[in-house]
């Protein structure tokens, strides 16, 4: 009998292992270096505003948003912005590349107890070079039959992947902490979308939760073997 289910594929960042902490905390900084000159609301309001008029151009992941914090300091500081604090926010930013990886509980679970039975790939979007680096440092590249790093996830994106894969588009699953990115593309053009909330979340990444019977939600990744058990 042919599974229902051929291939699940995982998202990375705050799925896998962490990420999103850690512009939080980067984010935390820059608002300090820049306390005299606004409000943390306002900066954080600026700089998430800048994000997304410069996702077009510098694309998703730390160097992007390195360049969107030394955007909005011009800004609000009306171009006064010194030169010590430029500086600090690029050592911001590398650290944030030099950080070691971080698996997520249950992460390495979740993947080794699907690799045995089901097409398994690794799906993620970001810096080519820091998110190979990820990889490598997690330990869990061999657990993968195939490995996309994208400029973005829409549905064209999956349409693409999972038309290649065992199974094809409606014997795909994404796993996912972003219900726009990892969620919603998958279930509009037919597949599955198991949404794994993370306490964190980018606020470009918010959506609705989609209707229809190929949404799923799990706490954590402890229990995808179950869910993949019950649809077969």
């Amino acid at each position: 009998m042919v599974k229902n289910l051929q291939t699940i594929a995982f998202d990375a960042d705050d799925t896998l292992w962490h990420n999103e902490r850690f512009f939080h905390l980067t984010q935390q900084r820059f608002a300090e270096l820049l306390a005299d000159h606004a409000e943390r609301d306002t900066l954080d309001a600026r700089l998430l505003e800048a994000e997304r008029r410069n996702i077009g151009h510098y694309g998703f992941g730390v160097k992007g948003f390195t360049l969107s914090m030394i955007e909005t300091a011009i800004e609000v500081t009306d171009g006064r912005v010194p030169a010590s604090v430029i500086s600090e926010l690029l050592h911001a930013g590398r650290d944030m590349l030099d950080h070691p990886m971080e698996l997520l509980p249950h992460a390495r679970e979740a993947v080794e107890a699907v690799a045995g039975t089901h097409h398994v790939m690794l799906i993620t979007k970001g810096d080519l070079l820091h998110q190979e680096r990820k990889l490598a440092q997690s330990g869990l590249g061999e657990l993968f039959d195939g490995v996309e790093i994208v400029s973005d996830k829409v549905p064209q994106t999956y349409q693409r992947i999972f038309s290649e894969t065992p199974g094809g588009i409606c014997g795909a699953m994404m796993v996912g902490n972003s219900m726009k990115s990892d969620v919603v593309p998958p279930i509009t053009i037919g597949a599955w979308g198991v949404y794994v909330p993370h306490d964190l979340a980018w606020g470009l990444e918010h959506a609705e939760a989609p209707e229809g019977a190929r949404f799923r939600e799990i706490s954590d990744l402890s229990g995808l073997s179950d869910l993949i058990g019950s649809i077969g």
